[in-house]
């Protein structure tokens, strides 16, 4: 088994293709209130993901 199998990959709700998809270039940030979050970008059709939570 290599590393990259035990890392679940990031996955958000792309509103313009309308389906889940796999963050591409996921980052983590902390929102102004403190909540944990990621942003990305779709790598289908290249809209800005992002998820709130962890």
């Amino acid at each position: 088994m290599e590393v990259s199998d035990l890392v679940a990959a990031k996955e958000g709700y792309c509103v313009k293709c309308k389906a889940k998809r796999e963050i591409k270039d996921p980052e983590d940030i902390t929102m102004k209130n403190g909540r944990p979050a990621t942003k990305g970008t779709c790598p289908t059709c290249g809209t800005k993901i992002f998820k709130i939570g962890k």
